[in-house]
């Protein structure tokens, strides 16, 4: 392959305004074009620098064919019926990419028309002022075209670039006059980011000219991948033009970055196709290998696809515009080498150009194009017809600018035409080129069949084509992989291959970190980039389910949990003490065993009716009614089991409550009336016999509860609580309503307990076979200890099992009472039947009552010796009365008095006996 040295490649001079046009045609009205056909325009060695034009550089295949599309639109409207006899000339100039050249080819276009000496005219009002051009198609960049827009916005002349994307030019107050059939940066950029979070990129490399179009989309690139969490790692802005001498080097500062940066895989390059063509060269010497993702001014680049080894640099991406039929331009380009090239110097340079590199093929032919010296210009001028290419215009036409071109000419055209209804305009001054900026805005173009027009902003909201640079064949082919319709901002695909080369892109990775799982999230670390994190599980209750979250969900409410590292929340479960669980049965068993041992205790009463045991235990109707009781206790337990409602919650404490009342209140009669048949105290007798009323002492103590128990249910009654304590279970519990009426409750029953215990206490030495009190006294005892342990045991247990904790204490309180009433009874009555008779008991009593009859007369005696003034012994007392029977001693009993000279009477013991058998 030849090795070509950069020449000047300069177009030819200008030596008057007339050889400053490129190409032009005359006509009723003229349209302006304003083309970047060559990439730079040459500086002056010479100094000082004078304000001379100086010439240009570097011919462009692509814009040079946008020159022919602008020149094949119009040639198309003067053949067609579109403007009725109306013809459309042109002339187009050569900005060579440069504001200071495209300036001075807008104020041509400002100059009057028909004016000999091009002079334009400075008014206050330019109303009525008819410039040499009624419409300007171009520029080529967005920098250009600011420029120029500004100065044709004096006049108000329209301007309509098939090119200029910048998103500022959107902007109708500093750029009134400004149209495009293009999308603003805007939409290419947000394409751009879209692309690069669908395929899960977050950590790329953005290179730009320094120019205000590179500078204006980075800013606007930056904005959008900022809204899809996509991080820069780097910008590199390269001199806007290749005659600047810090180029080469900060493409080579460029290149070192992204070799440095390993972790970033995708480039995105907002270039100008020359220098995206020196970047690439670079890049291929060192081995590159990327993702590159094209801007539309590149994107469908014929020349950089064909630079040779271009597939090493890895996957390019690109947005171009939207691409339609030109199938009649091709047609136009075969008959090109018929056109004349006297008023086109620009086709008159191509064709000098196509002799000078003949020899040559591919991307060595383009190249030599841009880079020949005027000397071998001039020495293949004779021959250029002789060695026409057909195929080379063909095979670098960008599609989408070529549409483009040619929409802007039409939108020009459809606008003129709607002026021209009412006048005659092969009159030039029939109109101005503000009515026609007027018309234009309201111009509606069929395109592919589709009406397109200007939305407020002068801009048509075209889809973009995304390119894919594919290698077919040993050659780089730019096919059409998908559609981006801005509007909606979705990927459109025509099959499920394209769709499946689309979803490929992911394969590659450009993350600063590795991505973060569901169930983890990501944790920022002294970077300045939120794209560099370090990834950490989600908490207890905190749950991430997508990829890279920023933070846990916190799990919704108190009904859900989820452990370290989860990916959803689960529901809690609900716990209770049901039925099936096995310590509800074991205490259910319990509770049943004491119905059991309740019946068992009620038929031996009832088949014993008639014993003295029975009859001492305060007959049937007591029996019942305490055993009835101890029944409703038991029974209480049941509602303590399984899930708790409304009912169970309200109906346990009061039915336990009440139950225990009337049980202890029964036993409490009988305490006082066991301590009034065997007391021989008179006060204590007195006493006894005021306070025992059966019926209204029972009716009275359970009475005060069930009023305890009531006011509690009206005022602060229990209801079903869901505790939260435990992380991943919810227990459905009773809340008591009132921790103080449930103290109450259970005082109160404590209180009567307590009076029960102090007077069982008092008759704890009856008669063996009828002590009654003592076992009544340990009952007590039970039920005490129990409850003492259950208060600091139920305060701090919680979970399914406190219900079970107050089952047990009722539990054993009740059978404490239950065995320590009835069971010394069943004992006695099975076991000793014996003592189960009347005599037997007669004896009994009687024994104790001649013990207990001695022991309060010696008490009496001693007592009244203390009080006389007499202190004989109580042995000296014996002697003076000799009466004495069985060799004792006998005094007087409590409420007679002592006889002196008589002994107490035999049977005083026997009486006593019968007196305390029938009170029982």
């Amino acid at each position: 392959i030849p090795c070509f040295v950069i020449g000047t490649d300069i177009a030819f001079s200008c030596q008057n305004t007339d050889d400053f046009v490129g190409a032009s045609s005359p006509g009723d009205i003229v349209i302006g074009g304003l083309f970047a056909v060559h990439s730079e325009m040459l500086r002056p060695e010479e100094y000082p620098i004078k304000p001379v034009i100086q010439n240009c550089a570097g011919f462009e295949i692509q814009i040079f064919l946008q020159t022919l599309a602008m020149i094949h639109a119009i040639e198309t409207i003067n053949n067609s019926t579109l403007l009725s006899g109306v013809t459309l000339g042109y002339e187009i100039y050569d900005t060579c990419a440069e504001v200071t050249k495209a300036m001075a080819s807008a104020l041509r276009f400002l100059s009057k028309f028909k004016s000999s000496e091009d002079v334009v005219e400075f008014r206050c009002n330019y109303t009525d002022y008819i410039p040499r051009i009624k419409a300007v198609v171009g520029a080529s960049y967005s920098e250009v075209s600011m420029a120029v827009s500004r100065l044709l916005a004096l006049q108000l002349i329209p301007q309509v670039s098939p090119a200029s994307s910048a998103e500022i030019l959107s902007d109708k107050i500093r750029f009134p006059s400004f149209f495009r059939t293009i999308p603003s940066d805007f939409h290419q950029t947000r394409a751009m980011a879209h692309l690069i979070c669908e395929s899960g990129w977050n950590w790329i490399g953005v290179i730009a000219t320094d120019d205000d179009n590179g500078r204006f989309a980075l800013e606007s690139f930056g904005v959008q991948t900022m809204a899809n969490n996509v991080c820069i790692a780097f910008k590199e802005m390269l001199p806007a033009y290749l005659s600047d001498n810090t180029f080469h080097t900060k493409v080579d500062r460029a290149i070192e970055k992204i070799v440095k940066e390993t972790r970033v895989n995708v480039i995105v390059v907002f270039m100008r196709q020359f220098h995206v063509l020196k970047l690439f060269k670079k890049a291929i010497e060192r081995n590159v290998n990327k993702i590159w993702i094209a801007s539309d001014n590149w994107a469908a680049a014929v020349k950089i696809s064909t630079i040779p080894n271009i597939r090493q640099l890895g996957t390019i991406v690109g947005f171009g515009f939207k691409s339609g039929d030109i199938s009649t331009f091709q047609d136009f380009l075969t008959k090109l080498h018929e056109k004349p090239t006297d008023n086109n110097k620009f086709l008159h340079e191509y064709i000098t150009l196509l002799s000078v590199c003949a020899h040559l093929e591919h991307h060595d032919f383009q190249m030599c194009m841009a880079n020949q010296s005027q000397d071998d210009l001039l020495q293949n001028v004779e021959n250029n017809h002789q060695i026409w290419r057909d195929d080379f215009l063909n095979g670098n036409i960008e599609p989408g600018f070529i549409r483009n071109t040619i929409l802007a000419v039409y939108a020009i055209a459809h606008a003129i035409k709607g002026q021209c209804k009412d006048r005659n305009c092969k009159d030039p001054s029939a109109f101005t080129p503000w009515e026609l900026l007027e018309e234009l805005k309201k111009v509606t173009v069929i395109d592919d069949s589709k009406e397109i027009k200007f939305d407020p902003n002068g801009d048509m909201s075209t889809s973009y084509d995304v390119l894919l640079w594919k290698e077919i064949d040993g050659h780089i082919e730019i096919t059409t992989m998908a559609e981006y319709d801005p509007e909606k901002g979705d990927f459109i695909f025509e099959d499920e291959e394209k769709k499946k080369e689309f979803l490929d892109l992911k394969k590659v990775q450009s993350t600063c970190s590795q991505h973060c799982r569901p169930g983890q999230m990501k944790k920022v670390t002294e970077s300045p980039h939120t794209c560099c994190y370090e990834c950490v599980h989600c908490p207890e209750n905190h749950y991430s389910n997508r990829t890279d979250m920023d933070y846990c969900y916190r799990c919704n409410n108190k009904t859900y949990w989820a452990p370290i590292n989860s990916t959803t929340c689960y529901r809690k479960t609900i716990h209770f003490l049901a039925w099936t669980d096995w310590f509800a049965i074991f205490l259910l068993l319990l509770s049943a065993f004491g119905v059991v041992l309740i019946l068992l205790i009620s038929v031996i009463f009832t088949k014993n009716l008639n014993t003295p045991v029975v009859k001492a235990s305060g007959g049937l109707t007591v029996c019942y009614i305490i055993l009835f009781s101890h029944f409703l206790i038991f029974l209480s337990t049941v509602f303590f089991i399984d899930e708790p409602t409304e009912f169970k919650c309200k109906t346990r404490q009061a039915l336990f409550g009440i139950s225990f009342a009337l049980c202890i209140s029964c036993i409490l009669i009988k305490s006082l009336k066991i301590l009034l048949a065997f007391s021989f105290d008179p006060k204590l007798q007195n006493f006894l016999k005021c306070v025992y009323k059966p019926v209204p002492t029972v009716v009275t103590c359970t009475g005060i509860q069930v009023i305890i128990c009531t006011f509690w249910l009206i005022f602060r009654t229990p209801f079903v609580k869901q505790n939260f304590s435990i992380p991943r279970a919810i227990i459905l519990e009773c809340n008591e309503g009132s921790i103080v009426a449930f103290g109450i409750m259970l005082g109160y029953i404590a209180a009567l307990a307590f009076i029960c215990f102090i007077f069982a206490f008092k008759g704890r030495k009856l008669p063996e076979n009828y002590n009654e009190a003592k076992f009544i006294t340990f009952g007590m005892l039970i039920y005490f200890i129990a409850w003492i342990v259950f208060i600091p045991v139920y305060a701090t247990t919680f979970g399914k099992y406190l219900p079970a904790v107050e089952i047990i204490v009722v539990l054993i309180s009740n059978y404490g009472i239950l065995c320590c009433t009835f069971l010394p009874k069943c004992y006695i009555i099975i076991y000793k039947q014996e003592t189960n008779t009347k005599s037997a008991f007669l004896k009994m009593i009687y024994t104790y009552s001649s013990k207990s009859a001695g022991s309060v007369a010696v008490s009496q005696i001693s007592l009244d010796s203390k009080s006389s003034s007499s202190r004989a012994t109580v042995s000296d007392s014996c002697k003076s009365e000799k009466n004495s029977v069985n060799g004792n001693c006998h005094f007087q009993v409590p409420g007679q008095r002592l006889t002196k000279g008589k002994v107490l009477p035999k049977n005083t013991a026997r009486t006593m006996a019968r007196k305390r058998l029938s009170s029982i």
